[in-house]
């Protein structure tokens, strides 16, 4: 069984799709007609930018999200997936990829989800690290141990590797506090604020009345949401979850683990960058982990 799977942001690179843009006349119209919705010139900097300007909320989301979602409209009859799910920002991706969303609409929505973000990042300053070489559950309790600080799990990435997220004095104490219980390595993350964290809680709120202003569909196929790492297909429970979503952590490495074991075997990476590809074979390495980009032919 084959799983396509959608990235998020740290996914984007200058010149990201434009080859897709150059070569293929419907990613061509696709992406012009991203500019026109969004308002602004969002393939220029795709292909032109600095890392500072594709690094900016608004900017990344889009780039990654109309990069992830071109490239599955061009597999055309190849894209026949038996699940789809995707990291954070990339399970908007995925939602418009499996029929889920219309484009525009799932385009939209990502738009008003990286302002909302980043208005939130703005009103809580705050951030996020990488806590490498430490089981999770004691992530899980040295955050829980810290009170007067917001520091959660954020993103369970792969075994072994889960960022936490909070109040910048909250994840700087949890950093020193895990050193001293025994993390391999600890990373400051270089990123606007505490995602999937209650300081997106005013995002949340925000995103909650567009999103149930929107209207879903039933996928192709099941996705694997990142709330709960479990395969929906239901449009209303689909539209609770992805609300849940920007202040509940990624349970990726779970859902990859669930994935595995419904017998999904081939996992093809949709979109900028292979990230996922080599978090797929740190959760299972009995497993195929390739990028869609060499179904285009």
């Amino acid at each position: 069984m084959k799983a396509y799977l959608f990235p998020g942001q740290g996914s984007q690179f200058s010149g990201m799709a434009k080859n897709l843009f150059e070569n293929h006349a419907q990613a061509k119209e696709m992406m012009l007609k991203a500019n026109t919705i969004l308002g602004f010139n969002l393939t220029q900097i795709m292909f032109e930018g600095n890392d500072e300007e594709l690094k900016q909320t608004k900017v990344t989301q889009p780039a990654i999200f109309l990069h992830s979602v071109v490239m599955a409209k061009l597999l055309g009859d190849k894209f026949q997936p038996d699940a789809v799910a995707g990291h954070s920002l990339g399970e908007f991706s995925a939602l418009v990829a499996s029929g889920a969303l219309g484009f525009d609409e799932g385009l939209i929505l990502v738009s008003k989800r990286a302002l909302a973000m980043q208005k939130a990042c703005e009103l809580n300053p705050s951030t996020m690290a990488a806590i490498i070489g430490m089981e999770d559950d004691v992530v899980e309790r040295i955050c829980a141990e810290i009170t007067d600080e917001i520091v959660v799990p954020a993103n369970y990435n792969t075994p072994g590797q889960l960022v936490i997220s909070g109040s910048i004095k909250g994840v700087e104490f949890a950093v020193i506090k895990l050193k001293e219980a025994g993390a391999k390595l600890t990373v400051m993350l270089n990123v606007g604020g505490a995602f999937h964290s209650p300081l997106m809680e005013s995002a949340r709120v925000e995103l909650e009345k567009a999103i149930k202003e929107t209207t879903f569909s039933k996928p192709i196929c099941p996705i694997y949401q990142n709330v709960n790492a479990l395969a929906e297909t239901n449009p209303e429970k689909i539209q609770e979850n992805l609300i849940a979503q920007l202040t509940e952590p990624v349970r990726w490495t779970q859902t990859i683990q669930n994935m595995v074991s419904y017998g999904h075997k081939i996992f093809m990476e949709t979109g900028p960058g292979s990230v996922l590809q080599k978090m797929v074979k740190k959760i299972d390495r009995s497993v195929e982990a390739v990028l869609a980009e060499t179904e285009l032919g």
